[in-house]
């Protein structure tokens, strides 16, 4: 194994050390990983609902709120239709807790059994059957092209809320909020399905306030160098529509000439902190004949905001967090925006603290559905974990017992190990609405009752793996051969379409190359899930044969599809064309990529810090790799004292301090490549363990070679 390590400017490091007070070492981690602009780092150092996206950058939003309100003014039934996944069950409780507390007639439907993915004919059937006349997808929908129009032509409108790339020709929906969409208008585009539907509620829920559909103008006027400095932000929906910055002498610019004036004169309201204060600027600029009517905010907002009360805006921007992720460093009106938008959000709860309970849901599905952990699904995440810690979705606290988290630290090592699995079980094995409904309880012995079955469910998951993972390894290597190597897929008829992603997974995990999984759902269809690893584009690549499939989806490393069965015997003569023609995977040897070399000043129990600063840790965010140099491995011992364990149990000391580490997989390597006593060079991640509720901090090694 190879370690490597970036060299980084020192500049830079100064640059974020310097403008953003961070430490060096973080400040050298940042710079390491490609973070170096400050909007970026801003996801590492905020947790603030304020520092989210604002949802209305889809350009679709406001018709799925107005067609949302249409709804629960006539009554309307709505049904709302997700994938079988965690991130499609998680969007589906979201939307339908939210529908519900609007009063509207609201249901689901998952795919059963094997039942196809996304919107199907039967269901929209099934649907108009029942006198529903809002259709609602989550997770899935950007296909379904036909099932749309259908639902179209029986009079039922569809919003379609998803995250999946489109097709070249988008369905008929009354509006598509989909961050994926090339035009789509938002700034982000790896949010995950249930990230999207709690965009879509927070939208819902703006448009009950005074604020939905208002245009405003936030101003702030400040003395120059014998100038006045005006500068004023137009706002739709708390959105920036237009920004514009004058510098006037005082007495030499005619009003006509002002293209300030020009940009006030639309009959907007003018908003200021402190409007006696903003109009004397004003009229020192433009003198008396000019009127300027602003509302001051400052009583409004220290209702709501107390803590601003008697600050100029001079304070508050200096202590303003918003203010210094500004273009030009600490800016007067960023400050001022903050501001206001931190005040609305606090005005209305359902935008702020209730809004806040949803966010476990969101990061229980962000995690599992693997999305790239930056921009805002950072503060998503975090909060998200804050919430689940504090266990107020008491639907979840039993399942949470369960698997013995409640009162933990939780990370998204923690989520994805021990709760996801469960809940993904479910949709495994064709009965996703076990996990709905247990969210949705309200009734604690319920929620008890069915957290029970997901366990079962995931047992038998697990069992049933294990047992088609005897059959398709073997076929696999073989499968790898005939591809030369670069590709490999496999099929067997007794596989679960429930399990053809986790098993996909696991192939990719045994032969790093992208892997296909397909199974038989009936006598006339398959269903296919491919996995890649990270240089190769699972979507693009079933772009290829888009003809052959019923219908197909995905991301750059994982997709899927389903196919009529006389179509196989054509798709795998094509296949074996294009894999032909691909590049061969990379042969390097293995590498390891090293964050931070830390001196032994350094390797303290404060190093902790710096781990937990680049929480939560995930895809394109992966956990932090340490190097230290000539520690001493002072104890060794088999894992669990059990002989033959391929695990190790090690102590490390290095400077004044002694660490526990577990090496995995290493027990060949004891004697061989180190031994008891040995001076040597350690690439570690650091992090908690928990045994008998007792938490220490841990090493986990990634490779060690004695020290020279």
């Amino acid at each position: 194994m190879t370690w490597e390590k970036k060299r980084v400017s020192t500049e830079t490091v100064g640059k974020l050390h310097e403008r953003l007070g961070l430490d060096v070492i973080t400040a050298s981690i940042l710079a390491r990983r490609g973070i170096e602009e400050v909007q970026d780092v801003k996801f590492f150092l905020e947790n603030e609902l304020t520092f989210l996206h604002n949802p209305f950058h889809f350009d679709d939003m406001e018709v799925f709120v107005e067609r949302m309100q249409q709804a629960v003014e006539d009554k309307e039934k709505v049904r709302i239709f997700g994938d079988r996944d965690v991130d499609g069950i998680t969007g589906t409780v979201l939307l339908h807790q939210e529908f519900e507390r609007l009063g509207l007639d609201a249901s689901y439907k998952l795919p059963e059994g094997d039942e196809p993915y996304g919107l199907t004919m039967a269901g929209v059937d099934a649907a108009h059957a029942d006198g529903v006349t809002l259709l609602v997808t989550v997770d899935c929908g950007i296909s379904n092209n036909d099932e749309i129009a259908y639902a179209s032509t029986l009079g039922l409108d569809t919003l379609v809320l998803d995250h999946h790339l489109g097709g070249d020709v988008l369905p008929p929906a009354m509006a598509i909020i989909n961050p994926k969409l090339e035009g789509s208008g938002y700034p982000f585009s790896h949010l995950a399905g249930c990230g999207v539907a709690a965009k879509c509620i927070w939208a819902l829920r703006f448009s009950y306030t005074d604020f939905f559909r208002e245009e405003c103008i936030l101003l702030h006027a400040q003395p120059g160098n014998d100038t006045v400095i005006i500068r004023a932000l137009r706002l739709r929906n708390m959105i920036v529509d237009d920004r514009i910055s004058e510098e006037v002498v005082p007495g030499m610019l005619p009003p006509e000439k002002s293209r300030l004036l020009q940009f006030l004169s639309a009959g907007v309201p003018i908003l200021v902190l402190d409007e006696e204060e903003e109009t004397s600027q004003l009229r020192k600029a433009f003198g008396r004949g000019v009127d300027i009517h602003c509302v001051s905010m400052r009583q409004e907002m220290e209702k709501v905001l107390p803590q601003i009360r008697g600050k100029s805006i001079f304070a508050l921007t200096s202590i303003s967090r918003g203010a210094r992720y500004g273009l030009l460093g600490r800016d007067e009106l960023d400050a001022l925006y903050m501001l206001f938008m931190a005040f609305v959000m606090h005005k209305e709860p359902l935008l702020s603290e209730d809004y806040d309970s949803l966010l476990d849901l969101v990061a229980i599905g962000t995690i599992a559905d693997l999305m790239p952990m930056i921009d805002e699904n950072r503060i998503l995440v975090r909060r998200g974990l804050s919430v689940l810690k504090s266990s107020r979705r008491k639907a979840l606290q039993p399942l949470m017992a369960m698997q013995n988290l409640i009162g933990r630290s939780l990370s998204t090592t923690d989520i994805s190990w021990n709760l996801t699995p469960l809940i993904n079980a479910a949709g495994r094995m064709g009965e996703p609405s076990i996990a709905v409904e247990m969210l949705l309880s309200k009734d604690a012995h319920e929620s008890e009752r069915l957290a029970g079955e997901l366990v079962q469910l995931n047992k038998k998951r697990q069992k049933m793996g294990e047992d088609v993972w005897v059959r398709l390894e073997p076929k696999a290597k073989a499968s790898k051969e005939s591809h030369g190597g670069k590709f490999l897929m496999v099929e067997d008829p007794s596989i679960s379409r429930g399990l053809t992603g986790i098993m996909a997974s696991r192939l990719l995990r045994q032969f790093s190359i992208p892997s296909l999984v397909i199974a038989k759902t009936d006598d006339h269809r398959v269903t296919g899930s491919m996995r890649s690893p990270d240089d190769f584009h699972v979507r693009d690549f079933l772009s290829q044969f888009e003809d052959l499939f019923l219908d197909y989806g995905g991301h750059a490393r994982a997709g899927g599809f389903s196919m009529e069965t006389d179509n196989l015997s054509g798709f795998k003569d094509r296949l074996m064309d294009v894999v032909e023609r691909m590049d061969g995977v990379d042969e390097h040897g293995e590498s390891i990529r090293i964050d931070c070399s830390l001196p032994a000043r350094f390797m303290t129990p404060d190093i902790m810090k710096v781990v937990e600063f680049f929480e939560p840790y995930g895809e394109q965010n992966p956990p932090i790799h340490f190097m230290i140099e000539g520690a001493i491995i002072s104890d060794i011992s088999s894992m669990n004292n059990r002989q033959g364990s391929d695990h190790l149990r090690l102590s490390v000391s290095y400077g004044s301090h002694t660490w526990p580490a577990v090496y995995w997989q290493a027990a060949d390597k004891l004697d061989r490549e180190f031994s008891l006593g040995d001076s040597v060079n350690v690439v570690f991640r650091l992090g908690r363990n928990y045994f008998r509720n007792t938490e220490i901090v841990q090493l986990t090694v990634m490779d060690i070679v004695r020290h020279s």
